[in-house]
């Protein structure tokens, strides 16, 4: 299946805290043991908390997984592809780019991380867009709260992945999912997308997806494997070949399947479902609701 994320793996590693320097020589000492130290590590999205958005719109309002370590008068955000460096003494910290200017501020205070993100034009220092993100370690983990442009806050809860439950197996056997396998094809995109699944047998069913672009290249691919363990059903996923990635049995039907991983990034979620029709729908999305991504399939001719 196309779109699925591969684990991001990253190094977090917590700074010392002690005493930081101000641009103007002041000097500013940090409070070993402060909350400031509870923001370090990395962090998970687990739940959406904006009032009144649909569970179908949840999300994270920011990477779905990213980490914060402490250095000497920041704190650092790692990211997928980028650390941004965040002063917390309210001075700024600017990156040119592209006849633009970012400026990045970051302030503490009783107990919040504020983060401003400014973009502005070079040539006329005239304001794009800002991006406002503060952060609170709460006993249920970390919120997030995140606006543009002074507009509507979305709100989150992230946390450690050690503090997410993983998902509680039920019991399956894999002959109860014969009518997954077949060859299934669709598109998606303008792309072509195919999951070939061989008959049950041995305890497993083995799986192939590829995905191949309207000039007739493969974009992408996947090894797929469903196997019983432990009187349930794991769900395991190898986008492109890479380390496999376990996803467990939690709803069976008579033409309807689910597994979860609720400690991964994306997706956390997959299932898929028969239609009295004879369509199959894959369906990927967050173990507590949203972001669901479809992907349509009929069963190939002959």
């Amino acid at each position: 299946m196309d779109l699925r994320t591969s684990l991001l793996a990253m190094i977090v590693m917590l700074g010392a805290l002690g005493t930081v320097r101000q641009a103007s020589g002041a000097t500013v000492s940090l409070p070993q043991g402060s909350e400031l130290e509870a923001l370090a590590g990395e962090w998970l999205y687990f739940e959406d908390r904006t009032e009144g958005r649909p569970i179908e719109k949840h999300g994270p309002p920011m990477s779905m997984r990213f980490a914060f370590r402490l250095e000497d008068g920041a704190v650092v955000m790692v990211r997928a592809r980028r650390e941004e460096r965040i002063p917390i003494d309210g001075s700024v910290h600017e990156v040119p780019k592209s006849g633009r200017v970012s400026r990045y501020r970051g302030t503490w205070k009783d107990g919040v991380l504020t983060y401003d993100m400014e973009s502005v034009r070079a040539s006329d220092n005239e304001r794009t867009l800002l991006i406002r993100r503060t952060f609170r370690r709460t006993p249920d983990g970390l919120e997030i709260r995140v606006s543009t442009n002074g507009g509507a806050e979305s709100i989150a809860r992230y946390r450690h992945k050690e503090d997410i439950a993983p998902a509680t197996p039920i019991k399956g056997a894999i002959a109860d999912l014969a009518w997954l396998s077949g060859a299934w094809v669709g598109t998606r995109n303008k792309r072509s997308i195919e999951e070939r699944w061989s008959p049950p047998k041995g305890g497993a069913m083995l799986g192939v997806a590829r995905t191949v672009t309207s000039a007739g290249k493969m974009s992408s691919f996947e090894f797929l494997r469903i196997v019983e363990r432990d009187g349930s059903l794991v769900y395991i996923a190898q986008p492109g070949g890479k380390s496999p990635t376990e996803f467990v049995l939690t709803e069976i039907g008579k033409a309807r399947v689910v597994f979860k991983n609720t400690r991964h990034s994306f997706p956390q979620r997959i299932e898929y479902a028969v239609s009295p029709g004879g369509a199959l729908t894959a369906l990927i999305g967050f173990a507590n609701g949203g972001n669901y991504q479809p992907f349509e399939f009929t069963r190939e001719d002959g």
